[in-house]
């Protein structure tokens, strides 16, 4: 006999896995219960046998995204300049906005700029810092190598992890925005490509890295 606990969690993973790719392409306001659950292929009402609104739902969401995500994996990956500037180039899926399968927190920093609800708010500052505090464990590493164009101070290394952050949450929110293609792409590549050049990489292996992504 079926074991109904059992069932019921493997409905529940339904649920938010289908609210999660929802979330992570469209934002909290654009996603509503019936388009999850569409989704799901389940009924609107067996909905809150397992949350208790959509809040509840985007903040689990958003908890798993952060724990599950592959950036967190990467900071104890091994060590160069060529695997963090993968993980500019990928982490942020900067070239592949309509075809992201499996997001990262920056979904949140993408999505829900300005949001106006004080738990979403909260959940992008979460989102925010784990991003900042995972590129600066790899700069600093990077930086104790003596692979970086700038010091070896925390502060410093801080800040160019804002810059890196706002650079891209920045050139992502305007592309989202823009409804040309070409220029979307352009915004998307010109800012990578300054990152990739801040952090050390020569025009002709920027390019390299651009072409190849």
């Amino acid at each position: 006999m079926p074991n109904p606990n059992s069932r019921k969690s493997k409905t529940k993973e339904r649920i938010l896995a289908s609210a999660t790719e929802l979330f992570s392409r469209n934002g909290f306001n654009k996603v509503s219960i019936g388009q999850i659950m569409k989704l799901a292929k389940m009924t609107h009402g067996a909905f809150y046998a397992h949350f208790s609104s959509k809040e509840a739902l985007y903040h689990a969401s958003v908890r798993l995204t952060l724990d599950n995500t592959r950036t967190a994996r990467l900071v104890k990956g091994p060590l160069s300049m060529q695997h963090l500037t993968e993980l500019v180039d990928n982490y942020c899926n900067l070239q592949e906005l309509e075809a992201k399968q499996r997001p990262g927190p920056e979904a949140v920093l993408f999505n829900e700029i300005g949001s106006e609800k004080a738990e979403i708010r909260t959940l992008f500052e979460a989102s925010y810092l784990r991003m900042k505090k995972m590129l600066e464990t790899r700069l600093r590493a990077l930086g104790k190598l003596k692979k970086l164009p700038f010091a070896d101070d925390r502060q410093v290394i801080a800040d160019k992890s804002r810059v890196i952050l706002a650079s891209l949450i920045g050139a992502v929110a305007i592309a989202k925005s823009l409804p040309g293609e070409v220029e979307r792409k352009q915004v998307l590549i010109a800012t990578q490509r300054q990152i990739l050049l801040m952090l050390g990489v020569s025009e002709t292996d920027a390019e390299q890295m651009l072409q190849v992504s």
